[in-house]
Order: structure tokens, then sequence, then C-alpha cells
């Protein structure tokens, strides 16, 4: 029960419960949920309500469409687009039809997963216990794992289905398929409806997408015009005004969120011309401040009104910390980093974080994670309220508090000479999650240090070879530059040359390698001539991986080479493997196989001493790959096979894809082709996952070639197809000549003689663009036999090498 007094801080709620029921209280609401002990939760009215919609008709329909459970559509459906467009609305408005419609007797069921959370999306495990919560399963009979969980979620979902009718289950805000693929109803009947900002798709997941972009000017005109007629129906500017209207619907750029917003200063100023709004909006620099309404005490459209009254009720301690918190600058914040800022014990700081929530400032994200989120207007409220006094000691305490873990972190992914520092993270593994956790956070709190610059540097180091193994090369080359700027601010040539050592590596990160190659020259000259001899033998094992990359393979070798004999020299066992890793890949491109086996060997023993997991794995992958170019398939099959167990062990994703792409390869060579097409296959879906765009066409044309060996050439012409469209999208010139020298092979056995013709003819031009006159002769081989309308000749297998890559190993700083 909710009473009002006169004055905005005057508000009394009571509620009563009893047995098991737990009372909720959420944006001024009281709900009484009864958990265990009470009747089979009823699902039927799950939806949350259904908000107004506008210039949607068509999405509508095409959606209501999708939803009818006729047992012959398809089960899963992705509303996509944009942040803010509306597709939640979209969503919920289409659900709500579909069951006044009387689709869905077996009832709706409701998840957010909030795929795009800064704390980290809903997995599988936890949708899966939210809904089998709304099926009716007590949460003391809840499975205890995934796989239990999602039968028995399919289980109630086909007894639903048996008693009731279809389903509908509506699953917000999803970030990828995995999050998808366990609450797809295996019933035909029953629905899923998704909505997310990608456009989610996987080999084993191909749902129907229903796009949604922006309101066009006239629809968005119309939202506008429609909520100032809803709350003044004889309001005249929207028919008075329109060209102003078209105008702030133009700013808004259609987005329903803007103009929701723009709609609400018009209603609460009926006086106010469309034209004003519009003129002030116009000016870009301040079009977000003027999209918010402020009464006439400077009050925020009742938001700031509710976080006002919640503000003034908090004991004086939990004020200050919920100033203090602006003062981490990342998307949310841990209950360690709040403590280091609040400067108090750990249990209270906690209980300040609890007052915080309790009075809707704040939320643990989820529930139990020690990780606090505030929406993004409570922080902008609270980056306003009057600064604290020690403010400049508290963020010394977080950078402190930061800085300290970040390099505990750091020390176990260097490897084994890292030594668990500090001994903060018991593993690796613990290691690397609390960097996923506050990689956002490190990243945006590393410009707060910029008056000490030693910190800021200090920060980025820490950070390097994290974002390395995680493949955020875009995230590395930000903070090299960063780094580069605070460096020449010193005048210390040392720390400038590190500055340039991580700029060129991230610049092979992201595939800019003559830039990279440039860099890394004049670094290593830099390190030559101030005798630093560690760093020098660094700089050239990341010069050896960039020339590589743009096949300077002798001088690779060559820069290689010195970097392993620097590091032997050191006794820097780590540095000397890694370098040996790279150098034995440079020794594969000029075909010196046997002494490309022998590094390999060398650098897995080393690895194996250290206890260096991670570098064993890269040494695994690379040694299968040259044995494999021997012929030694057998040994070959082993090491990929010991290397996929190894990335499965860590969770390298990464490592996991090439180590099935260079085993499928293998397999293929045995002509075992299923189990090559079902590796190379779950090869392509982690790439996918992971936005790897280059190795995902590297290992589609592999996986081409395995197809057509399997006879099924209509899929081999297609995968070789999507392989010279990557490559061409990447510019990668060389690799899309060997996708189309393959897609000529399989057009040739349709037959389809004249795409033979023209794919192979432009292998060609492309191998002599390059100079390769070894794939050259190939190429014309295949074009010839094109013409004479024949197949080509086998090749030899050392003459199919140019598809076939070994991973490098790590090169960062």
């Amino acid at each position: 029960m909710t009473s009002r007094h006169p004055g905005p801080e005057h508000v009394t709620q009571r509620a009563t419960a009893s047995g098991h029921a737990r009372i909720i209280e959420a944006g001024g609401d009281v709900h009484v949920w009864e958990a265990g002990g009470g009747p089979t939760p009823h699902t039927l009215d799950a939806l949350p309500p259904a908000p107004r919609l506008t210039g949607r008709t068509a999405q509508a329909e095409e959606l209501l469409k999708a939803l009818e459970p006729d047992e012959t559509g398809r089960v899963a459906t992705v509303v996509t687009g944009l942040p803010g467009v509306g597709k939640t609305a979209l969503a919920l408005h289409t659900a709500q039809r579909a069951v006044d419609l009387g689709h869905f007797p077996g009832g709706t069921l409701f998840v957010h997963l909030r795929g795009y959370a800064p704390t980290g999306a809903v997995g599988p495990g936890q949708a899966l216990e939210t809904l089998l919560r709304a099926l009716g399963v007590r949460t003391e009979d809840l499975p205890p794992t995934v796989e239990e969980q999602a039968g028995l979620y399919q289980s109630e979902l086909a007894r639903r289905a048996r008693e009731h009718g279809p389903a509908l289950i509506l699953a917000d805000d999803a970030s990828s398929p995995a999050q998808l693929l366990p609450l797809i109803p295996a019933h035909p009947g029953h629905r899923l409806l998704a909505t997310s900002r990608d456009a989610l798709t996987a080999p084993d997941f191909r749902p129907r997408l229903v796009p949604l972009d922006e309101l066009d000017t006239d629809a968005a005109g119309k939202l506008i015009a429609g909520a100032l007629t809803q709350v003044r129906p004889e309001d005249p500017r929207a028919g008075a005004e329109p060209d102003a209207l078209e105008q702030v619907a133009a700013h808004c750029g259609g987005l329903p969120l803007a103009l929701t917003i723009a709609a609400a200063l018009l209603t609460d100023d009926p006086g106010l011309p469309i034209a004003t709004l519009a003129d002030d909006l116009a000016d870009t620099r301040t079009r977000l401040e003027s999209l918010r309404h402020e009464d006439a005490d400077g009050r925020t459209l009742a938001v700031r009104a509710a976080f006002d009254l919640s503000h003034r009720r908090l004991k004086e301690r939990d004020a200050r910390l919920f100033r203090l918190l602006t003062l981490n600058p990342g998307p949310d914040v841990s209950t360690d980093a709040a403590t280091a800022l609040s400067g108090r014990s750990a249990k209270e700081t906690r209980g300040s974080l609890a007052a915080l929530t309790r009075s809707c400032l704040l939320g643990e994200q989820p529930t139990g994670s020690g990780r606090w989120r505030a929406h993004d207007l409570i922080r902008l409220y609270a980056a306003d309220l009057p600064p604290e006094e020690d403010e400049a000691e508290a963020l010394e305490r977080l950078l402190t508090y930061y800085s300290t873990v970040s390099a505990a972190a750091d020390g176990h992914l260097r490897g084994p000479h890292g030594q668990q520092a500090l001994g903060i993270f018991p593993d690796r593994a613990s290691a690397l999650a609390w960097l996923d956790a506050e990689r956002a956070n490190l990243i945006a709190v590393i410009p707060s240090a910029a008056s000490d610059p030693a910190t800021a540097l200090g920060l980025v180091d820490r950070l390097t070879t994290y974002l390395h193994e995680r493949r955020h090369f875009h995230e590395v080359l930000a903070l090299s530059e960063y780094a580069l700027a605070v460096a020449r601010t010193l005048d210390d040539p040392t720390v400038e040359a590190w500055a340039l050592t991580i700029l060129g590596i991230a610049l092979e990160g992201v595939r800019r390698f003559d830039e990279a190659v440039d860099v890394l020259a004049q670094v290593v000259d830099v390190y030559a001539e101030l005798d630093e001899r560690h760093s020098e033998g660094v700089a050239l094992n990341g010069l050896g991986t960039a020339l590589m990359q743009v096949r300077r393979f002798d001088e690779a070798v060559d820069a290689l080479t010195r970097a392993v004999g620097i590091f032997r020299e050191l006794g820097e066992r780590h540095g000397e493997s890694r370098a040996l890793n790279n150098l034995a890949i440079a020794l594969q491109e000029v075909r010196l196989f046997d002494e490309a086996i022998d590094a390999h060997t060398r650098d897995l023993t080393i690895c194996h001493e250290l206890g260096d997991r991670l570098g064993e794995s890269a040494a695994l992958n690379n040694l299968g790959v040259a044995l494999r170019l021997v012929g030694r398939f057998d040994e070959a099959a082993q090491a990929h096979t010991r290397d996929l167990a190894i990335c499965r062990e860590l969770d390298d994703r990464h490592g996991e894809g090439q180590a099935l792409g260079n085993l499928g390869t293998v397999l293929q060579e045995g002509l075992v082709l299923d189990l090559a097409i079902d590796a190379h296959t779950q090869a392509v879906a982690i790439y996918r996952e992971l936005d790897d765009r280059h190795r995902e066409g590297g290992t589609l044309n592999n996986l081409g070639v395995a197809l057509r060996l399997a006879h099924r050439v209509d899929e081999s012409i297609e995968a070789h197809t999507q392989a010279a469209d990557i490559f061409r999208e990447l510019d990668d010139r060389h690799r899309e000549g060997g996708a189309l020298n393959n897609l000529g092979i399989a057009l040739i056995e349709v037959p389809r003689l004249d795409e033979a013709v023209t794919a192979l003819t432009q292998a060609l031009r492309i191998y002599r663009e390059f100079g390769d006159s070894h794939n050259e002769g190939i190429a014309r081989r295949n074009l010839d036999a094109a013409r004479a309308d024949r197949l080509p000749p086998p090749a030899k297998r050392e003459k199919r090498r140019w598809f076939r890559r070994g991973r490098a190993g790590e090169s960062g700083a």
C-alpha cells in the first residue's frame, strides 16, 4: 500500500508477505513474489506492458506472421537494430497482439539477456534458470548443470505443448547465438522471439531476421505529433509547423528514444514553438544537452526529482560514496575498486553499496557478482553533485588499486617468469577473468593518471599482453598511440622506444603491416644504439613476424634468428621460446621444413620446462603444420589434438579454432573427409563468433577443398566464394588468389567452365602481381585444364601449401 502527503519527500509504502513470499520494491512499485511452497507460477501474462507503436506497421505484420505457431515455420525470430531504435517495443507490441489472437495458449515467458551490459551478458545457465522458474520449477529442483537444465527446459516446454498448446519465449537484448541456442524450443509449435543489436546467425543457428531501422521522417514526425495530441487533443503545433516538425525529427535521427524526449519537451511547454526546439537542436555541440527537459527549478522531467528524493534520504557515508563512484570512469565498478575509492573497510563499503542499491541509485549486476552499475542518467546526476573534499586522494587510491592488481594479473600472462606476482591470483585463469571484467575500467582510467606519466604508462604496459591475447588489437593501437604521446613529453629515448615497440606490434595486430615494419625497424636501430639487448630482441621478434606478413621471408628469418640469439645470450628462456616459434614459421615459408621442425621442437621443450601452457599450445600447433607439410600426418594429427586439448583447458577460443582448422587439414590429407569437414566447420563457427574475418576466410577455403574431395561440389563452390569475398573485403590479394584458384578447380568439376576460366584468370593475375611464380604455375595449369574441358592434374602436397598457415606466436612487448 502506498500513501502520499504534500511535498515530494513524503512517500510511505507498506506491504505484508507471508510464507515463502518476498517483497520487492522497484521504481516505486511493490511486488510480492511467491517462491517455493505455493502453486506453480502462472505464465500466461508474463510479458511486460507493450508501449505505443508508431511507424512500424509493416515490421509488426512481418513479425506477427513469423510468430504463427503452425509447426511449419521457423521456430526462432530475431529483431535486430541499433540501440534506442525500438526493438523491444516492436517485440512486445507484436507478442501482445499474437497473444490477443490466441496464438499462444501455452503461455508467454520473458527473459532479459543483457547481452551488451558492461557487466557481461546473461549466460545460458542463468537464462535457463530464469525460464525454468517461470515454468514452475522450484529452486531446489533445478539441475546442477547447464546441460541438465536445458533438458528439463525442453521437457517442460513439451509438457506445456501437450497440456495447453504452443508457448512464446521472448528473449530481450541478446548479443550472441550462444545465448539463444539453449532457449530454442524443440517443439515446432513453440516460438522464440529475440531482440539484438546484431544480426545473429551461425552454422547451427539460422533464425528469421527482422531488421529494424530508424523511423523515416514522416513516421518520426507522427510520433511527436501523436504524443502532443495524446496529451492535448487541441494542440495545433504539429499541423501549424510541419517544416519545423520535420527538422526536429531529422535532428533526432529518427531514433525513437530521442523523439520521445523531444515530444516530452514540447508537451511540458504547450506554448513552445516547434521551430524554437528545432533551432536548439540544430547545434550539434549542444544537441544532447538540448534533448533534456528541465522545469523552472532545474529538475529534469521528473527524473531529477526522483533522484533528488533518493539522494536526500542517504546517510552521509553513503552519499559520499555515491559521489566518489563517479571517479571510476568505466561502465561499472567492483566492490574492491569501490573500497579503494571509499578508503573504508570492504565490509563498510559493501554496506554503502547495498544502501545505494536499496535506494535504486545503484545495482549489483548480476546479484552476487560484486560488480555495481548505475544507470547512465544517474551517473550524470551524481557527477553534477558538489565534489567531495578528498576526491584527489580517492582517485590516487583507485589508481594504486588498479596498478597493483593489474601488475599481478599481467605477471601470470607474461609466462612463468612473471611468477604469480604478489600472490593476488591463484592461477592464470583467475587473472584473465579479472582482466576481462575490468578491461573497460582499466582502459578508461588511464587518462585519469595523466598527471603521473609513470602510472599511466605502467597501466598501458600491463594491459598490452592481455589485450593481444584477447585480440583487442584496436584497443592496443589506441593505447600505444597514447603511450607514445606521453613518452615524447618525457624526453627519454628508452621510454619512447618502448612506446614505439608496442605501437609497431599493435599496427601488426590491425593488419597495417607495412607501417608495422617501418616502426619496428626503427625501434631495432634505437635499441641497438642504446645497447638495450633484451628490448632489441623483443623488437626483432615483432619485426620478424611483421616481415612475414608482407612476404619478406628471408629478411624475417634473419631478424628472428638474431632475436633467438639475443635471448639465448641473455638466458631469457621465455623470449627465446617465442622467437623460436616465429622463426620456425618463417623457415616453413622458405621451405626449410626440417629446420622448422627442429626449431618448433626446441620451442616446445622450453615451454614444457617453463610450464608455459599457452606457449606449448602455439608450439604444438605450428609443429603440426610443419609435420604435415613433410607428409608426417600421424604425428601432425597428434600435435594438433594435443594443442586442441590445451586450448580448451585454457578456454582459448581463438587457439581452439586454429587447432580445429589445422587438424581438419591433416584429416583432409588422409582423406578422412567427414571428420575433416566437421573440424573445419567448427573452426569457421568459432571465427565468426570471434569476428576474426581473416581466419574465417582461410578456414572456409580449406573447408571448400574438403567438401570438393567429398564430392559435395556445390557446397565447395559456396565456401570458396565466401572465402574469396572475405579476402577481397580485407584487401588480402594473395589469399584472394588462393581462394579463386580453388574455386576454379571446383567449378571445373560441375562443370561451369566459363566461370572457372574467369576465377582462374583472376588468380593468375594476382599471382603475377605478387611475382609468385610457384603458385602462378599452378593457376596456369588449372586454367589450361578448364579451357580444355578436363580436370587439372592432382597437385603435389607441397604445391598446395599456399592456403596452409601456421599460427604466429606472441610477439608483443
